[in-house]
């Protein structure tokens, strides 16, 4: 197929850029390098069925000038110190983003996904998290601009497909960590290694009792794909529903890198989830998916990955790991 992604310089962007390409489709890659990384867009350049454009997708996408068949929009900021940093930016790319991606899909006659994620639940009071949860989400809260340009994404999504017709895919990304992270992403999987690997103190927020699951980025990337097959317009959740404490999950990494490590608290920062774990009913029955890799195997896998460049955050994005 011929595939447009947006985002694809992103950490999930590449991996499913290196997926499809193994595949045998024909992938355009669109960033702004926003958060995306051009070390990530390097891997690929000289593949033959990859080309790169250079765009801002809340600003329109240009023709490709291929028939498309499938449009996947996973463009935008992810973490919280990156959408805090870019609030405006992470709401347009939400908003006029989709809308831009959504209209490139309806032109072509293409398929569109697009990668939403567990923040649409907020702070949850079911759990865990099913897709027809609505979910607990501040909308004016630090983390809003993530949120609730996701949200806003999905109902659009959703309008299309139901107004339009356009054929339609949404995917509920859960946790997911892997190669080729941001090493600055300040996300809670890369803050653990780099400090572990650099022998400082590994910092939770708060006591470190709030939960979150873990699911390694080949599983992610195997559900995606197992998803394009399927054409059901509603939510999935993709995520590994074992479920962990901050403060366990520290000491998982500690004891993989260096055991002797201390642990130190920060204050919580505001509107952080208390828990956090996918229902991944859905996934099972409708694509016969599940997480296969465990969190030793994948925290081996990533800690490696960091080891290769040396810990060095301004190389980490450029890190590759082979077996996924």
């Amino acid at each position: 197929m011929n595939i447009l992604l947006t985002g694809s310089a992103g950490f999930i962007g590449s991996h499913l850029t290196e997926r499809l390409l193994a595949e045998g489709h024909h992938v355009i890659g669109v960033d702004n390098y926003l958060s995306g990384q051009p070390a990530n867009t390097a891997l690929f350049r000289e593949h033959p069925r990859f080309r790169f454009i250079q765009a801002d997708v809340s600003l329109g996408l240009p023709d490709p000038g291929v028939r498309l068949d499938f449009v996947l929009h996973f463009a935008s900021p992810a973490s919280p110190p990156h959408y805090q940093q870019h609030p405006v930016a992470t709401l347009m790319v939400g908003a006029q983003g989709t809308q831009h991606a959504l209209d490139l899909a309806r032109a072509h006659g293409a398929a569109f996904l697009l990668a939403s994620t567990s923040e649409v639940y907020g702070d949850p009071e079911v759990h865990p998290q099913p897709e027809t949860y609505w979910g607990h989400v501040n909308p004016n809260g630090l983390r809003s601009c993530y949120d609730e340009a996701k949200r806003y994404a999905e109902a659009l999504t959703m309008a299309y497909h139901r107004h339009y017709g356009v054929d339609t895919r949404i995917v509920r990304i859960f946790n997911t960590y892997g190669p080729r992270m941001r090493a600055d992403d300040g996300r809670v999987v890369t803050n653990f290694i780099h400090q572990a690997l650099a022998g400082q103190p590994l910092t939770v927020y708060g006591d470190g009792s709030q939960t979150r699951s873990f699911q390694y980025v080949s599983d992610l990337v195997r559900g995606i794909m197992a998803l394009m097959d399927v054409p059901d317009p509603f939510p999935v959740n993709l995520g590994n529903p074992d479920e962990y404490t901050i403060l366990q999950f520290a000491e998982r990494i500690r004891d993989l890198i260096d055991p002797r490590l201390p642990i130190i608290h920060r204050p919580l920062p505001a509107d952080d989830p208390r828990q956090r774990r996918p229902d991944i009913t859905r996934a099972r029955t409708l694509l016969g998916w599940s997480p296969q890799v465990s969190l030793q195997d994948g925290l081996a896998r990533t800690v490696e990955s960091f080891r290769a460049v040396g810990g060095q955050p301004e190389r980490l994005v450029s890190a590759r790991l082979d077996g996924h």
